[in-house]
């Protein structure tokens, strides 16, 4: 593939090495902050993703974007102006989605969007899912949730978090609504309470707790690295373009073409 990089923080960098280990090439990277005019590889550096329109149409496969929430809506408008699939792994502009949607859909292009390209938090949502029905019929057992990630992320929750928050709100019929903010009070029954930390340079750590008086179980994901993210949206972009799609799709899409 021959891929443009919106973004080039720390997550640009890996997935650019990332990106040349599996055989494809990076012939552009996109970030106003960038004060290099070659990548790290030698691709050239533009401010915003469009500037892209002065490359030769088809002269990108994809573009894989790690920004931030107050920038992700315009890059991928801009990639779907230019007919370029994009894969996106910035959270926190989910309010824009269905308004993006449109747009991508009218300019004939692809979106692929996740809260979270690692593999293993996508299977864990399913055990979240899970869990919460077996723990369902027992009310002695609460559920909540926590999660932890570095002092540099933007936006909390996190849209792993809310993700995984949906999942075990749909499969327990005692919670009704997911909390995200500080209480200064007792939770509801109903409610199902997900805390955030902010610290440090914690990669990523989520967690949902089923609690009783007589016990506790946890399940966690813990991430090592940034390295499973990179390798996720680099799976996802070349699915995206094994074959023509136009549309939005989501990692249970690609999962379950894998899967099969």
């Amino acid at each position: 593939m021959n891929v443009a990089l919106i973004g080039y923080g720390k997550m640009g960098r890996l997935l650019e090495r990332m990106l040349q280990e599996k055989g494809h090439r990076v012939l552009a990277a996109a970030d106003p902050f960038a004060a290099e005019e070659k990548t790290a590889l030698g691709a050239q550096v533009r401010k915003s993703a469009g500037e892209l329109a002065e490359f030769k149409p088809g002269t990108f496969d994809a573009a894989i974007e790690f920004t931030r929430p107050d920038a992700a809506a315009a890059n991928i408008t801009a990639l779907a102006e230019l007919k370029i699939p994009v894969v996106t792994g910035t959270t926190g502009w989910y309010d824009k989605l269905p308004e993006i949607s449109e747009k991508v859909n009218a300019a004939g292009s692809a979106l692929f969007w996740a809260p979270n390209f690692s593999l293993g938090m996508n299977l864990f949502y399913r055990l979240a899912a899970y869990a919460a029905s077996l723990f369902d019929p027992f009310p002695e057992y609460d559920a909540g949730g926590f999660e932890s990630h570095h002092n540099k992320k933007a936006d909390s929750p996190s849209g792993t978090a809310k993700i995984l928050a949906e999942a075990v709100l749909a499969n327990m019929t005692r919670k009704n609504k997911a909390v995200y903010e500080m209480l200064d009070r007792s939770p509801l029954a109903d409610e199902f309470h997900y805390a955030s930390l902010r610290v440090g340079s914690v990669p990523g750590t989520h967690s949902i707790i089923f609690d009783s008086p007589a016990d506790t179980v946890e399940i966690t994901h813990t991430v090592r690295n940034r390295e499973g993210l990179a390798a996720g949206a680099i799976t996802a972009a070349e699915w995206l373009v094994s074959k023509p799609r136009s549309g939005i799709f989501t990692m249970d899409e690609m999962l379950a073409d894998i899967l099969a």
